[in-house]
């Protein structure tokens, strides 16, 4: 990847482009403190890497608002493989059949785990569950033979999710900045998603 030796100013992005800065995050060791399970009225359910339809709809649902976009522009037989990957585990938080958030652990790499993809729908949020889910995620991750567990957040995420995985556990390794297509604009996303990102054509 590329290091951005730029001197310090402003730089006019393309029209139609966002930028943002992304914090990667990693732990060595399986936490010392104690990890937190889901209530018994909710469940982690394995998503059918067959039904990609269903997959897209618990994404759109959990990340449209923090402008989760990429796998809803990838092409099917693409997201199919991964979902399909026997070292590739995504679960879909239920309660009552409804789907409420999003985890997906990623073993492709020797020895390690991407926390890929977490996050919850807006209606679960600020009831304890990411606190129990996020558990859930480093509990299994460090079930398996790994020497390190990495996830990355961004500047377009919720402002809490950079404290949440320190507090989590995770430590800072390095920032990169991104720049891709609004999504909005391109029609992946409704233009009413990322409210607090200005939306600018």
């Amino acid at each position: 990847m590329p290091t951005l030796e730029l001197p310090n100013g402003y730089y006019e992005l393309p029209k139609g482009k966002l930028a943002n800065v992304v914090t990667c995050l990693e732990m060595h060791a399986r936490p010392q403190r104690p990890l937190k399970s889901l209530p018994t009225s909710h469940r982690l359910e394995r998503i059918n890497p067959a039904d990609l339809e269903s997959y897209r709809a618990i994404y759109r649902h959990v990340g449209q608002d923090w402008m989760w976009f990429s796998r809803l522009i990838m092409p099917d037989h693409q997201l199919h493989s991964i979902l399909a990957d026997p070292k590739v585990h995504s679960f879909a938080l239920q309660e009552a059949g409804s789907p409420l958030g999003l985890l997906e652990l990623d073993y492709r790499e020797e020895g390690q785990c991407e926390l890929s993809f977490f996050g919850l729908a807006e209606e679960a949020i600020g009831k304890g569950l990411g606190r129990a889910l996020i558990d859930e995620g480093i509990d299994m991750a460090w079930q398996q033979p790994i020497k390190r567990m990495w996830v990355h957040t961004c500047t377009l995420d919720s402002p809490d999710a950079l404290p949440f995985y320190l507090r989590s556990g995770f430590t800072p390794y390095t920032r990169m900045i991104e720049i891709h297509d609004d999504a909005r604009l391109s029609g992946n996303l409704p233009l009413t998603a990322a409210p607090k990102v200005p939306l600018i054509s």
